[in-house]
């Protein structure tokens, strides 16, 4: 049966300092979830599905929930740095392990790049900052520059240690969390037309407005941040009883939070702002929606408050997922994908390599993708790919180790987890074609990256050295063309050729992943060799030390 004592390389490079409780952890996720989602979200999603953008909310934090559910048994079960990276590693091997660690990453990297374009979209209110973003929204040369230097002061604040780190977020997110609160219940006492709710009609884009606003228009981008409770586990103090907890707790917080803002945003727009369609929707100080309609509503206040948290809200986000991904790049060379020196920490145990990288491809993602809703969809799909390894990792440690304690054991767990890879696939298939053919050219280059190095390490001898285990991962290649050939016959997205009816393809796309879903479990590692990939997990007994 699996140990669960681990054990912590005496090596200073491997050390990570657990000095993070329930509360560090909690606003971790929670200050991940509330970043620049929360300030254009709401817009986006009623332009896209009208007042059913409320229907997008709902069902996206369905998705969210059932994916966390997943995620919490894991968490409690393997608390390890970079823990999302790490469980398809456990349960498939060296190559399946390297492809969901190379979309953990990838998502995690992309997050602070888009959070300091929302800065500088809301930061257009004042004339000194106008002429960094361009009328699309797309970065000027000085722009450019702005947003190179705020990533490297993310970085910067990191250097500072896990510990204050964590404090500093802590209260960074009470102000996060007030003020969406805050602006709920001003706009909702203001100024409330239910009347905006049917005109023009509840759904005038129909089923297509309300599926493709889940990943589009910013949906299940704002609700995603939970796993940062995950990646944080190598740090805290009792991890197999707080991560649990943070996951589900920042899920139940961030999806009541989105869906009121969505409510009271259309009930607060003038009938004028809408009067050509939901489609047209426009007023002045659009680039800052929210506090552009306080302005035209008459609450100054509201909206000089809203301009400066749009500053503070994506500022820690961005800080936050900076961390994971140097975290993320430590879970990667722990299970021998990348180079040993990555692990490299300093003398505060922050790893100082992983926050280097991340700076680097923070400054890159501005190139392809220089706008907020640009990469909305991109990183939506690579964030719900990443997630899509956990249900199938849940799959084959439900089968192989029925009776290992779990801190957090999932009720129904044999149907839930299924069901959540399904909902994975769904969202993907819904980010459309323009978006999927671009992640799959991204995801062809980890595979040239993570592989090349895996193929030296194995040349070499090195005592790291992954194995690939491709017997147990083959039904990766198969779900990654499938998934693209269906987009590319399907509904949604520039470019795809809408051969497959609606509700057809959404058919196809949920037989398609129950199938890759039990193929899986079945090829899956015996229990001997996942014993052996889990051998060196750093956890701490339950009751913590």
């Amino acid at each position: 049966m699996v140990s669960l004592s681990g054990s912590t390389s005496s090596k200073g490079r491997h050390a990570l300092r657990r000095e993070v409780g329930l509360v560090g952890l909690l606003w971790a996720s929670v200050g991940a979830i509330i970043g620049s989602g929360w300030l254009f979200g709401a817009e986006k999603a009623v332009k896209a599905a009208g007042p059913a953008a409320l229907l997008s909310w709902g069902i996206g934090a369905v998705a969210i929930v059932l994916l966390a559910l997943v995620h919490a048994e894991l968490g409690g079960l393997f608390p390890v740095a970079g823990g999302t990276a790490r469980y398809p590693h456990y349960a498939f091997g060296g190559f399946a392990g390297m492809s969901f660690g190379w979309f953990t990453w990838l998502q995690a990297a992309t997050i602070a790049p888009i959070e300091v374009q929302a800065m500088l979209g809301y930061a257009r209110h004042w004339h000194w900052a106008d002429g960094f973003q361009k009328h699309d929204g797309t970065l000027t040369a000085s722009g450019f520059a702005v947003a190179a230097a705020l990533l490297a002061l993310f970085v910067a604040i990191n250097f500072l240690g896990v510990k204050w780190l964590a404090h500093t977020n802590s209260a960074a997110t009470w102000w996060k969390v007030a003020i969406p609160v805050l602006t709920i219940v001003v706009l909702g006492v203001k100024e409330f037309h239910g009347s905006n709710f049917t005109s023009h009609g509840f759904a005038p884009f129909g089923a297509r407005g309300v599926l493709s606003a889940i990943s589009t228009s910013g949906v299940i981008f704002a609700l995603l941040g939970f796993e940062q409770a995950i990646q944080w586990a190598g740090e805290s103090t009792h991890p197999r009883r707080d991560i649990p907890r943070a996951v589900l707790g920042s899920v139940l917080i961030g999806s009541v939070i989105y869906l009121l803002l969505q409510v009271v945003f259309i009930g607060a727009l003038p009938v004028s702002s809408f009067a050509n369609g939901w489609g047209a929707l426009d007023y002045p100080g659009i680039s800052g929606p929210f506090a552009g309609l306080a302005s035209l509503i008459g609450l100054g206040w509201l909206a000089t408050v809203l301009y400066i948290d749009a500053i503070i809200s994506p500022a820690g986000t961005g800080l936050i997922y900076t961390t994971s991904s140097s975290r993320i790049t430590y879970g990667l060379s722990r299970n021998g994908y990348a180079p040993d020196a990555l692990q490299s920490t300093d003398r505060r145990a922050v790893p100082w390599a992983g926050l280097l990288i991340a700076f680097v491809a923070g400054v890159l993602c501005f190139l392809p993708f220089p706008s907020w809703q640009r990469l909305v969809s991109f990183i939506t799909s690579a964030v719900v790919l990443m997630y899509a390894g956990a249900p199938l990792a849940f799959g084959v440690l439900r089968k192989r180790f029925p009776t290992l304690e779990r801190p957090y054991r999932l009720p129904a767990g044999e149907v839930i987890s299924p069901l959540a890879f399904v909902v994975a696939g769904l969202v993907i298939y819904w980010s459309g074609w323009d978006t999927l053919w671009r992640l799959g050219a991204s995801i062809l280059l980890g595979y040239l990256l993570l592989g090349s190095y895996a193929w030296y390490a194995r040349a070499k001898g090195l005592p790291n050295a992954p194995r690939m285990d491709f017997r147990a991962g083959q039904w990766l290649p198969v779900y990654l063309v499938g998934m693209g050939v269906i987009s590319w016959q399907g509904q949604f997205g520039v470019g795809a050729t809408k051969n497959l009816g609606l509700w057809w393809d959404i058919g196809l796309v949920s037989v398609f992943s129950l199938a890759i879903y039990y193929w899986a479990l079945a090829v899956a590692l015996p229990v001997e060799e996942i014993e052996r990939n889990i051998s060196d997990v750093e956890v701490l007994d339950a009751g913590g030390h």
